[in-house]
């Protein structure tokens, strides 16, 4: 399958949808693919029918693991590439002016909880937590948490339990979600494509300026903290992943500039 294959586009009616079609490996997404999500994004925002933008993958077992791990490893080059392209997409989410749905049938990982988090509305498959969970990982697989794993966690739910899923790296699922009210709709799993694509249809309906200025102001309202987060997120990677060693007293520098920097 080549990497056009692994992401596909689709437009009927109001409606366009962005599938992740890698079920092979666990939907986990390499630097073309984050490129090409990217790439549909933009296009999805410029088409002038489209009012609605849904997110899908294919497979019942994995939303989405991630990054593709595998394909960045021993290479900085490549890490900073899906770094950079990992940011484009969830800022690019959240700043776009038509709202994005997410359909969540399946386990999600780093960045496919990132993407998630990024969303405007998350529509669950209800399903027990071994068959569907949300897990940031990023510390104990000593990978620095960026590209929104900080930011993204605290907008959708609170400081608490951002701070419970980054660093106990536990499994979150339906049942926890549903009680800090994060999914917008939880459907059965065999419902779940329907009901979404209705959900969606239904926000479509709405007048176009309100979706549209509704989403616009409440982005703008934050726009500056938003990005201020995001490149705080790269600094403290950058940082992190420095190999020269650091003392007690050089950390504790670092991170007081750090304060003074992002107020």
């Amino acid at each position: 399958m080549s990497d056009q294959e692994f992401i596909l586009f689709d437009v009927k009616g109001r409606i366009a949808t962005i599938t992740i079609n890698r079920p092979d490996k666990a939907n986990a997404c390499n630097i073309p693919m984050l490129k090409s999500i990217h790439q549909k994004l933009i296009e999805a925002d410029e088409n002038e029918k489209i009012k609605c933008i849904l997110i899908k993958s294919m497979g019942q077992r994995f939303f989405s693991a991630g990054y593709d791990l595998k394909e960045i490893q021993g290479s900085p080059e490549k890490v900073s590439q899906i770094t950079e392209w990992g940011r484009k997409v969830n800022e690019t989410i959240i700043l776009m002016k038509k709202p994005v749905i997410t359909q969540i049938q399946g386990i999600a990982i780093g960045f496919g909880v990132m993407a998630i988090m990024a969303s405007d509305l998350r529509v669950f498959a209800d399903r027990p937590i071994e068959e569907l969970y949300l897990r940031l990982p990023e510390l104990a697989i000593s990978a620095f948490p960026q590209t929104g794993a900080t930011l993204l966690p605290l907008l959708g739910l609170g400081l608490t339990y951002a701070k419970n899923l980054l660093f106990t790296t536990d499994k979150f699922g339906v049942e926890q979600l549903r009680n800090i009210n994060f999914p917008a709709k939880i459907f059965p799993l065999d419902q779940l494509d329907t009901e979404t694509l209705n959900f969606a249809k239904e926000i479509a309906k709405y007048q176009t300026e309100f979706i549209f200025f509704t989403k616009t102001m409440l982005t703008i309202m934050n726009k500056a903290y938003l990005k201020s987060c995001f490149d705080l997120e790269d600094e403290c990677g950058k940082a992190a992943y420095d190999t020269k060693k650091k003392t007690m007293k050089q950390l504790d520098d670092f991170i007081k500039s750090l304060y003074q920097k992002y107020p």
